[in-house]
């Protein structure tokens, strides 16, 4: 890895993505998948918990396959 790249990557852009209801889950997950392709974007997700069912919501965050809130 050349030092740009090493610099590039230390400067990465953070994004925080904030989710409330399970609904919106299905909504964000392509932004995710998008941002996540590029190394210079360090996705976050944040799910507020509102309407929480963690077996329902735990079905999402596997099919979808994207990082787990934070």
């Amino acid at each position: 890895m050349a030092a740009e790249d090493a610099h590039l990557m230390s400067q990465r852009l953070k994004i925080a993505n904030i989710v409330g209801a399970r609904p919106n889950l299905p909504k964000i997950a392509p932004l995710m998948r998008e941002m996540q392709r590029h190394p210079e974007i360090e996705p976050i997700l944040v799910h507020t918990g509102q309407h929480y069912d963690e077996k329902l919501s735990d079905i999402f965050f596997r099919q979808m396959v994207f990082l787990r809130p934070t």
